[in-house]
């Protein structure tokens, strides 16, 4: 166990941080899942721009990689253009 009172401290601020984070990322997973199992265009085209942002979003605050937002981006375009 850490001695000092900020070893203490950065301890329970990494806890809340990590809450916070895995939170975003688990309903940034759960979008993009969403996003996949669609099958009609219109749906997918509407839920498209808000997970976009979404990813845009976490890549900005360094929750996700800006590479893995970007490949993410770029295969949902690709599954949203082949639906129709």
């Amino acid at each position: 166990m850490a001695n000092h009172k900020s070893s203490l401290k950065r301890i329970r601020q990494d806890k809340a941080k990590t809450l916070h984070n895995k939170y975003y990322a688990k309903t940034m997973r759960n979008a993009v899942r969403k996003l996949r199992a669609l099958t009609d265009k219109d749906e997918a085209v509407k839920l498209y721009p808000s997970v976009q942002k979404m990813l845009d979003k976490l890549s900005k605050t360094n929750i996700i990689h800006k590479n893995k937002a970007a490949n993410i981006k770029s295969s949902l375009a690709q599954h949203v253009a082949k639906l129709g």
